[in-house]
């Protein structure tokens, strides 16, 4: 099975208006060209959302202005060149067949079959339940036993838009479903959709065991049977923003599958035939993918003549060009982590935007804070891997994650909870009784302000602080060490008939804490992240991070860099790979973009050493070696100025007989 590192993918959605489809394609010059980029694995459409397909087909609709068989030419030279490619068919969204057939189409609970807004590529929508299935499983044996494709990019299955036709009616009735039961609805309407995967895998890999199989709109944890790899889709000026990367890279990764990151030239989102973004805007999103071990695929969308166009190919080319100078540092990379951020798993499924918000908070707190870090659904049962846990805001839990949590911590892990977190599921009660905490339900303060204790001062401005998304009431046994207080308001945000309460000033102390220590575990009453999510208060996230410090005081870096620059660390034998990022993505009216990379100088950088050897420590993308010196377990680099992404390796003592001394001014020499 082909893995791939450096990809392009292709959208291909071309009305049935268009007179000349395919007509200046050339897929001679079009594979050389994907050729001088490097690229070793494409994605192109047999079928694409509008119903139409680009080969010579007995079932479906080939696009009527179009002469020849286009994706099999395209095959046939990807096939010359070396070049895998993937045939995209689009499942959720094939418009000329919902007009032909419109029994096939999924009904909404208004009543609808076409939504109101027309002009949405997702306004009408097939259904999985009708015999739509077998004709997109016949569609899926053709493309396979027609052309030696080495898998299959499967679109838009649309997970989360509830059917009332016939067929979804019937078969909900015999499984017990009202129709108005909205929540079963919506768990009905995913079981269709993976089991419409489920047919879809099973006939492609009848045919071809080795396929590449990608379904998109299935939520991760429900593709580990039926895929084979992963594609993460992220356009941050097209509606994901810049915060959806770093939360799924972190969380992908930990799937055990090869994961793409999909990043797109397009200034806003697809289908913008027009708009190419910066050099420097990709090649963020392309690094920092690749900083979180993921491989790389650029989005384009092909004219309909099949035209080349040239400057988006040149802006793949030469990023391309720098991924590949430095895949020696890529080849087998995995992250060096000492922290884990525990999410429930229906946060990473799409749906829950509360609790994504919440993730977001917290990934962009951790991020600019420098820790190295993996986000889980499931609790490690010890703390070789990760020192630390921290559970964000609204991780509940049962009996088996209590007992997963309390082995964690007897094995000498650390813990930090917030807001929820650490309750049980039916929200009467702390998990772990014997930390001395009482839960007493939530803060009655709108807003609720917080004072710190001069332990966890450091940057904290002495004052009552608005933590903004209120909190947990609790009550502690002498146990705890309180580190901080809640002050309760004059007056709570109201209205009594005659005067708005918005001017809202703090008042008195209260008996409650907003944040305890005990042992090795600190709680926090706050929904902190959320809160950093939505407000961004910088005292805020001082007072996490002060937090922190105290559980884990020896953290994998340390360093002088601004808050907005990226850190990450990953591992190859013998050797840790720092990737620095050092971009900002700016609010310019209602986008965020970024239009050239940012140089930061003076650094001090500091990485844990955990007792190696150090042999020599060099900094790739600038071609110089750095002089260094070891203290307390760390080692210690002056780095004068980074611009963008560098990568700084830091390598170790390689033989058993090597010895390793250092010279005056702290360069390696080996004997």
């Amino acid at each position: 099975m082909h893995k791939p590192k450096r990809c392009l993918f292709f959208d291909f959605h071309t009305m049935p208006a268009c007179p000349d489809v395919g007509e200046k394609f050339n897929p001679d010059e079009f594979t050389d060209r994907i050729k001088r980029c490097g690229v070793d694995f494409i994605v192109f459409p047999a079928k694409c959302n509008l119903g139409m397909c680009y080969y010579d087909t007995k079932i479906g609709n080939k696009h009527p202005s179009l002469k020849y068989d286009m994706f099999g030419k395209l095959v046939e030279f990807c096939k010359k060149k070396e070049i895998a490619i993937s045939a995209y068919i689009n499942v959720g969204i094939s418009h000329e067949d919902a007009i032909h057939h419109r029994e096939w189409c999924r009904i909404t609970p208004e009543g609808y079959i076409y939504k109101p807004d027309r002009l949405d590529s997702f306004f009408r929508l097939m259904c999985y339940n009708t015999p739509y299935k077998d004709y997109i499983l016949e569609i899926v044996k053709e493309v396979v036993s027609k052309y030696p494709v080495d898998g299959l990019f499967l679109d838009c299955f649309a997970p989360n838009s509830p059917c009332v036709c016939p067929d979804c009616i019937g078969e909900m009735k015999e499984k017990g479903i009202k129709w108005d039961d909205f929540e079963k609805q919506k768990e009905f309407v995913l079981f269709s959709a993976v089991r419409m995967a489920e047919r879809i895998s099973q006939t492609a890999r009848n045919l071809n065991p080795e396929l590449l199989l990608y379904f998109n709109g299935i939520p991760y944890f429900l593709q580990q049977d039926i895929g084979n790899y992963l594609e993460l889709e992220c356009l941050p000026t097209g509606g994901w923003g810049y915060d959806y990367l770093p939360v799924y890279a972190k969380y992908l990764r930990n799937l055990g599958k090869p994961v793409l990151n999909m990043t797109g030239r397009f200034h806003r989102s697809w289908g913008d035939f027009g708009g190419i973004r910066t050099e420097a805007s990709v090649e963020y999103d392309v690094f920092l993918g690749i900083a979180n071990t993921l491989r790389v695929t650029i989005g384009d969308h092909m004219h309909p003549r099949g035209e080349i166009n040239k400057p988006v190919f040149d802006l793949a080319e030469n990023i391309y060009k720098k991924v590949q100078k430095y895949e020696i540092y890529y080849e087998n990379a995995k992250p060096l982590v000492d922290t884990a951020l525990i999410v429930p798993e229906e946060w990473m499924g799409f749906s829950d935007e509360d609790g994504l918000s919440i993730a977001k908070g917290a990934t962009r707190m951790l991020s600019e804070l420098k820790m190295q870090f993996d986000i889980l659904t499931d609790i490690p049962e010890d703390n070789g891997k990760y020192k630390l846990l921290i559970f964000p805001d609204n991780f509940l839990f049962d009996d088996e994650e209590e007992e997963k949590l309390k082995k964690y911590i007897k094995n000498g892990g650390k813990v930090l909870l917030s807001g929820y977190s650490g309750i049980n599921k039916e929200k009467n009660k702390f998990v772990i009784e014997d930390f001395g905490l009482e839960f007493k339900g939530e803060l009655e303060y709108d807003p609720s302000f917080v004072i710190v204790e001069e332990k966890i001062s450091k940057d904290i401005p002495d004052m009552p602080m608005n933590f903004y998304e209120g909190g947990i009431k609790i009550i502690v046994s002498d146990k705890a060490e309180v580190l901080a207080r809640i002050v309760a308001p004059y007056y709570n945000r109201h209205w009594d008939g005659e005067h708005g309460f918005v001017y809202l000033p703090p008042d008195k102390i209260t008996e409650y804490p907003a944040a305890i220590k005990n042992r090795d575990l600190i709680y926090v009453s706050h929904f902190v992240f959320k809160s950093y999510f939505h407000s961004s208060p910088i005292y805020l996230k001082n007072f996490v991070r002060n937090l922190i410090e105290i559980l884990l005081p020896d953290p994998i870096v340390k360093t002088t860099l601004p808050s907005f620059a990226k850190v990450l660390t990953t591992y190859q034998e013998k050797r840790t790979i720092l990737h620095i990022l050092t971009y900002i993505p700016e609010r310019r009216g209602e986008v965020n973009i970024i239009e050239e990379p940012v140089e930061v100088t003076d650094i001090d950088m500091k990485l844990k050493l955990d007792n190696k050897e150090i042999k020599k420590v060099y900094d790739v993308s600038q071609g110089k070696e750095y002089s260094f010196k070891i203290e307390n377990n760390y080692v210690l680099i002056k780095v004068p100025y980074i611009k963008g992404y560098s990568i700084i390796v830091f390598e170790y003592k390689k033989e058993k007989n090597e010895k390793i001394f250092y010279t005056s001014n702290n360069k390696v020499a080996i004997k």
